[in-house]
């Protein structure tokens, strides 16, 4: 009993004392007498490339808006589930698949945990370009088919979002070798039966964290894009045809304080009018009186314009003069935002 109250008052007067009561003394706390030092002054005919700045400051290049005066900006309404998990499947046309909102380094070891749980063993797993492609399997209720299946990794349209889309191929027993991927699904149900056990095992596992390093960049770039030209208006550019781009931005175009009072798909245009205070209250009563038309007035045109294989979207006024260059860009911070 006694050894141990010894031990514990030495481990005590270690702990007020730190390590000087071994003879080491203690320079935890040095820095607070660091004095500021001039400059080595290095001859000139001396290189002093090896004493270069340890902690260099960047330049940075700021291409934002200086505020005109020291107003404090209402924050961006939050049009996406930043909080928690949201896992989604989503369809535009022909095409279908997943979307989450979380990065595709974090999306990337889920998928390849879910397919192994699920017996859907990998021939092909690139982290690099966000590919898995399942071996050739044979279904019970199928005799006459081998299958396979192609995941893609993508980063998705909304902000810090992944896309996962499912291919699904079919081909005789026997003939498997050399076989290339088709454009399209051989079998939708079998494709969106797949797409459904992951979306829902996706969102069941929610609480699980893990990041590939393998997988930070998949699919390069975002395919969404704010730019800010020094000498022209900023816009927002997408990866995507018309087709998608549309329906994007009109999606956008609903929330977020946006509301479309008019839209010409044929000229690219969507009237919007945009108010971020009332914008709840105001649906509310034009919803109980059923006088949308009366209140609503557009305040400003989207303007889709396809460029080479993307869509630059401007936002302006309603006569197409360009608007304020804080605004415009505070607009489309919003408008990208609410975009998936």
């Amino acid at each position: 009993m006694k050894q141990a109250m010894a031990i514990t008052l030495i481990a005590l007067t270690a702990t007020q004392t730190g390590c000087s009561w071994l003879g080491i003394r203690d320079r935890s706390h040095d820095y607070l007498l660091a004095e500021e030092m001039a400059p080595i002054v290095v001859p000139a005919d001396l290189d002093s490339a090896a004493l270069g700045q340890i902690y260099a400051i960047p330049t940075v290049l700021n291409d934002s808006v200086a505020l005109d005066e020291l107003d404090v900006p209402r924050p961006d309404p939050a049009a996406f589930l930043t909080f928690e998990q949201s896992v989604k499947i989503q369809r535009y046309e022909d095409r279908r698949w997943i979307l989450v909102n979380q990065l595709p380094a974090q999306i990337w070891p889920r998928l390849r945990s879910i397919l192994v749980r699920n017996g859907v063993p990998a021939a092909v797993a690139d982290g690099e370009r966000g590919v898995i492609e399942s071996v050739w399997v044979k279904f019970n209720d199928d005799e006459a088919l081998s299958h396979r299946f192609r995941f893609t990794v993508i980063p998705g349209i909304a902000v810090d979002s992944t896309e996962i889309a499912v291919l699904h191929q079919a081909v005789e027993r026997g003939a498997e070798e050399g076989v290339e991927w088709p454009q399209n699904s051989d079998s939708d149900s079998r494709e969106q039966a797949l797409v459904q056990m992951v979306a829902g095992q996706l969102a069941s596992n929610s609480g699980i964290s893990s990041v590939s390093l393998l997988a930070q960049t998949i699919g390069g770039k975002g395919r969404v894009e704010l730019v800010s030209p020094e000498v022209a208006d900023p816009f927002i550019v997408v990866q995507l045809n018309f087709d998608r781009s549309w329906a994007s931005i009109s999606y956008a175009a609903q929330r977020g304080g946006f509301t479309i009072v008019d839209q010409n798909r044929s000229a690219g245009t969507l009237l919007v009018d945009f108010n971020d205070s009332e914008g709840e209250q105001r649906s509310f009563w034009q919803r109980w009186f059923g006088s949308d038309e009366q209140l609503l007035s557009s305040d400003y045109q989207i303007v889709l314009k396809a460029v080479g294989g993307n869509v630059e979207v401007r936002i302006v006024a309603l006569d197409g003069s360009s608007l304020a260059r804080k605004e415009a860009q505070r607009l489309l911070q919003i408008l990208r935002g609410n975009m998936t």
